[in-house]
């Protein structure tokens, strides 16, 4: 057993979820409180509709380790989970979710397992609480993750996950509203590790990724962090224009052996040569477009409304 002490951060991004916050924290401090040197619970109220921005005012005039953060608007997960680790003071962070899937009991073995040398540990759920398609689409997800994070064998990420709180420092200066925080930290560093934990299934709670969303978040994925579908299409328009080539010499040769060529294939070829060359560029172009586009991004990942630290809100 690991005897080093930490202090840290729990930041949760909130939507929706005034059932649930009040007894979250109270696991969350009771159990913490007596194993780390310092804590602090951030709560990131993410554009809810229900009452949930007034539970967590009344949990920061109860608890002097709680902070509460209110936005203009949804702005998503990713962002208010962002917002919440940028705030963050102590030397770990752990992000969980705000419905009691995350058990407040498991923090101390994900925190142990960083002081193994990790710098980044996920909670991997035993198995996945979803359906058999929405398991395979997350699957799929992760693993397209993995290919841009650079770390293959990435396949328990997770929304529970404790991480030094320096590798902050690899994406200070990141200012844009598309965000994957896990892309963010694999800035800092490639020492990722997972810890097996229970995820608590909640039949009565309704997921708020639908497939929908997941198909634009596995799209966020792919295209907003990575050029690879851009190398992609230009690889197919190189193939194509190849094939098509080869098609014209096909052409070429029947015509002078045989005397005469069908209009047809030739017609096929030329189109197929052309089509193919133009997906090429196309592709080259967007390389480029792609770099000018990223830096011409200049919406925030979030706006806060205000802040509330003891109780005392802050515009």
């Amino acid at each position: 057993m690991n005897d080093k002490v930490y202090s840290i951060s729990i930041v949760v991004p909130v939507y929706n979820a005034e059932a649930t916050l009040i007894e979250l924290v109270d696991r969350i401090l009771s159990i913490c409180r007596p194993l780390y040197s310092d804590i602090e619970v951030i709560l990131v109220n993410d554009g809810s509709f229900d009452h949930s921005w007034d539970t967590i005012l009344l949990l920061t005039r109860k608890y002097p380790e709680v902070r509460g953060i209110n936005f203009m608007k949804n702005y998503g997960q990713h962002n208010a989970t962002l917002c919440g680790m940028r705030i963050a003071r102590n030397e770990i962070t752990i992000t969980m979710d705000d419905d009691l899937q995350h058990r407040p009991e498991d923090v101390k073995i994900m925190t142990d397992k960083i002081s193994e040398g990790f710098d980044v540990v996920y909670g991997a759920s035993r198995r996945l609480p979803q359906g058999i398609m929405r398991n395979l689409f997350t699957k799929f997800t992760k693993w397209m993750l993995g290919l841009v994070m650079g770390k293959y064998s990435v396949k328990h990420i997770s929304a529970f996950r404790a991480f030094k709180t320096s590798l902050l420092k690899a994406s200070i200066n990141f200012d844009n509203p598309n965000v994957i925080v896990d892309v963010l930290l694999s800035w800092g560093t490639s020492s990722f590790g997972y810890v097996y934990v229970d995820i608590v299934s909640i039949p009565e709670k309704r997921s708020n990724y639908n497939f929908v969303k997941l198909a634009k978040a596995a799209l966020l994925v792919f295209t907003g962090y990575s050029t690879a579908p851009l190398r992609i299409a230009s690889i197919i328009g190189f193939v194509i224009a190849f094939l098509g080539f080869l098609a014209m010499i096909n052409v070429v040769v029947t015509y002078f052996t045989q005397g005469s060529v069908e209009g047809f294939p030739f017609l096929v070829s030329i189109i197929t040569i052309f089509s193919g060359t133009q997906l090429f560029v196309m592709g080259v172009f967007g390389e480029y477009l792609s770099r000018i586009f990223d830096k011409s991004m200049n919406r925030p990942p979030y706006v806060i409304k205000s802040m509330v630290v003891s109780g005392q809100e802050k515009i």
